[in-house]
């Protein structure tokens, strides 16, 4: 049903007023209400599932409700399969245990399901029909490019991680379960894929899938796993296609945020790869135990010259490591450091231990001064204000549930 259909001559703008205001009641139409009773066998049921987790009180919720309503109409027009796209909304008030279970801290939050498995990122474009809609319909483009020559395997980018398979069969259990990892891990992957006779010279003893890594002169790497589990066929992908330390964009920044855990940060200049490189190898070797606990992030100096004059730095600085504790930044103190063992991860462990905050309000600590040095040392000054909690979701946009207790 269009809105223009429910009140003959009503705008959206206008439409939106009327219920804010509380002047008109909206049909929900083609909106799935989800409760503890029908929600895993919806999403289960769902290749694509679109969820409003919202509060009736939230203005911005009150706002959404009509759009979401008028999305759902356009592309159920479009894809008119009931299982094949799913809007639906969940009354966070009414099922306070399902917003829980999903880790809602803001209103209104929608997130993307498919399969049944939340997707690591939400819908955080712009609130309007066409947008929304659009969304649907990139979630609904196939993720694997189908190769009708092996010879195409010469024209890969390697600037981007690639996953190819090799089947004999597009209709087999191996393939199908690779099709529902490249639909997880699309926005983080290329994936491609080559069939019957095509892929025989790859398939020495079946069906085969290799990871084709960044750079040209990196090897491969084959899945050992068994296909059809698919488990194991997807936490194998994960970690190939999602990286230890992520870049953080203007983009991505709100999702990260989000995470709800600090940062640790390099900041390098965009073609020193070298500093990355190393970067990444001291994190994989000092930190993995600490992955959960701190985000390891990467960032472009010149795009982020705000938060590096935070904490008296420029580009020229670069490469600078500092963590960003959502209330602080703290600066390693020299990069040339981060190869000596262990010194990187006492830095994320005193971040831990409320050491590095300590420091700068009272000097550094009795165990760490010489002799006679504590009755004569002067107070620090505040550590620099936090600069990435800015890319946090706005009070302009959301209704924020709780604030967070950083270091």
């Amino acid at each position: 049903m269009k809105l223009t259909s429910i009140i003959p001559g009503l705008d959206l703008h206008y439409f939106t007023i009327l219920l804010v205001v509380g002047l008109y009641s909206p049909v929900w139409g083609e909106i799935t209400s989800l409760d503890t009773g029908n929600i895993d066998d919806t999403l289960n049921n769902a290749g694509v599932a679109l969820v409003n987790f919202y509060a009736d009180w939230c203005r911005f919720s009150q706002m959404l409700h009509p759009i979401f309503e008028e999305a759902s109409n356009v592309v159920r027009e479009e894809y008119p399969d009931s299982r094949d796209v799913v809007f639906a909304r969940v009354d966070c008030d009414q099922h306070s245990d399902i917003a829980q279970r999903y880790r809602i801290s803001k209103y209104p939050t929608l997130k993307l399901f498919r399969n049944g498995m939340m997707m690591k990122r939400e819908y955080r474009g712009q609130r309007s029909v066409a947008a929304i809609a659009d969304f649907i319909r990139q979630q609904k483009v196939q993720p694997i490019v189908e190769m009708k020559s092996l010879e195409e395997l010469a024209t890969i980018d390697r600037s981007k991680r690639t996953i190819v398979g090799y089947f004999e069969q597009k209709e087999a259990e191996n393939y199908k379960s690779f099709e529902k990892v490249a639909n997880i891990l699309r926005d983080d992957c290329v994936f491609m894929a080559a069939f019957g006779e095509v892929s025989k010279p790859e398939r020495f003893s079946g069906d085969n899938v290799i990871y084709k890594p960044m750079g040209e002169n990196v090897p491969d790497m084959v899945y050992l796993g068994t296909l059809t589990n698919f488990d194991l066929t997807y936490a194998w992908a994960q970690d190939k296609c999602v990286p230890l330390v992520r870049e953080i964009t203007f983009e991505n920044g709100e999702e990260l945020t989000e995470e709800g855990i600090p940062f640790l940060i390099l900041f390098h200049l965009k073609d020193d790869t070298e500093s990355l490189e190393k970067f990444q190898h001291e994190v994989a070797r000092q930190l993995i135990s600490e992955k959960g606990s701190i985000n390891f992030l990467h960032a472009d100096c010149d795009k982020f010259r705000h938060p590096l004059l935070h904490i008296q730095k420029t580009p020229a600085d670069c490469p600078v490591i500092a963590i960003d504790s959502f209330r602080h930044m703290y600066v390693f103190p020299e990069y040339s450091d981060v190869t000596i063992p262990g010194k990187l991860k006492q830095f994320v462990l005193d971040l831990h231990s409320g050491k590095l905050h300590r420091e700068f309000h009272h000097g550094p600590d009795p165990t760490d001064s010489t002799p006679g040095q504590e009755e004569n040392r002067e107070v620090a000054s505040n550590p620099p204000e936090s600069s990435f909690q800015k890319l946090a979701p706005s009070e302009t946009r959301y209704t924020l549930l709780r604030d967070r207790d950083e270091l």
